[in-house]
């Protein structure tokens, strides 16, 4: 991590905090929600930052811990009657909009890339499609949800789109860090996501980005 620069790490943690941001906004101002994220946030923070996660080979992979317990507390929500309840009150407009913050995270992980802390399949360059839905988001809100010319079932088929294009960089980045299950990238394995402070990335705005498409296609399949 020593090739990545400085900016490289500050516009991330920048990054992370506006997505949490956004979300809060788009729960209309959850102090609950909030305060539960941010835990889990510093709880992640000192865990990279005391290099917990460098152990990578042992098992079962210390990496589960960063995604994995969000990634079930997203699917115990989803099968919760207050959960669901709750998720219908989100401001789909701001969901919408907060998926631009896909495009300075891709441009994160090209930096990454050069400083040799991912792999190029991370990147746009490579398996990485994922910048397609935030350069989209924007334009999805205005001709949609602000000027309403276009129809929802639209907005609907972004949204399951945009959550196969995270899908796929998950299952790639998940394969590429170095750990027991690695399949891809041995010569330049992602490094990056087992290290302060991009371990919230898997652990914070990928399950926030999420959860946002799973809340707005709910909402627009009950329309």
């Amino acid at each position: 991590m020593e090739n990545v620069q400085l900016y490289v790490y500050i516009i991330f943690e920048l990054v992370t905090f506006f997505t949490i941001f956004l979300f809060y906004l788009a729960s209309n101002k959850n102090k609950f929600l909030l305060l539960g994220i941010i835990i889990w946030v510093l709880f992640q923070g000192i865990l990279s930052f005391s290099g917990f996660y460098l152990d990578s080979y042992s098992f079962p992979p210390r990496f589960a811990l960063i995604a994995l317990p969000a990634l079930i507390a997203i699917i115990f929500a989803f099968i919760n009657k207050k959960s669901l309840a709750f998720f219908d009150t989100f401001n789909n407009s701001i969901l919408t909009l907060l998926h631009t913050i896909r495009i300075p995270v891709e441009l994160v992980l090209f930096w990454l890339f050069l400083g040799g802390a991912v792999p190029e399949l991370m990147t746009f360059e490579g398996r990485n499609f994922d910048i397609l839905a935030g350069i989209t988001a924007p334009i999805m809100y205005y001709f949609v949800i602000y000027k309403k010319v276009l129809s929802n079932k639209l907005l609907l088929i972004w949204n399951i789109i945009s959550l196969i294009l995270l899908i796929n960089i998950i299952i790639n980045g998940t394969l590429s860090v170095p750990t027991p299950i690695q399949q891809f990238a041995f010569d330049q394995p992602n490094i990056a996501l087992i290290n302060f402070p991009f371990v919230w990335l898997p652990c914070c705005i990928v399950p926030i980005v999420i959860l946002s498409h799973l809340i707005s296609i709910r909402q627009l399949l009950k329309k």
